[in-house]
């Protein structure tokens, strides 16, 4: 099972070799930043079951100072394009699938306590103050 991604100028793809369910929504203000939104909408793969199939010279990167976090971004249009979650795992901005993504579901809510005022959590999923793991759910 391959599901493709790309960012919105189609200049970087990728593929994934998994199927995809659940959805975590961060609402941290680094996430709110990255995006102009509410948060980022991501799901969480093995690395193994990722990779990119085109316009890797386009990536460019930052990191946040003084924080363990990293942005990929494509250089042309400005996509958040998929990072590391861990050593073993990558995050993948949902919103950039172009396929696989139909039976995706909102399954947590994290860093809840950081949202911003105008938005209102109405959905079923899980609420978190910090982040999964920290919960440990």
């Amino acid at each position: 099972m391959n599901h493709m991604g790309s960012c919105n100028c189609g200049d970087v793809t990728f593929q994934i070799k998994t199927p995809l369910s659940d959805v975590y929504m961060c609402h941290c203000s680094i996430c709110r930043k990255s995006t102009g939104g509410g948060g980022v909408a991501v799901a969480i793969i093995n690395k193994d079951q990722f990779s990119w199939t085109q316009g890797q010279n386009q990536i460019k990167s930052w990191s946040k100072p003084g924080h363990e976090w990293d942005s990929n971004f494509c250089s042309n249009c400005g996509s958040p394009l998929p990072g590391n979650n861990d050593d073993n795992s990558i995050y993948l901005p949902v919103g950039l699938l172009d396929s696989g993504y139909e039976g995706l579901q909102l399954k947590h809510h994290l860093f809840v306590d950081s949202k911003a005022s105008w938005e209102i959590l109405s959905n079923s999923a899980s609420k978190h103050n910090n982040n999964f793991e920290s919960d440990k759910l």
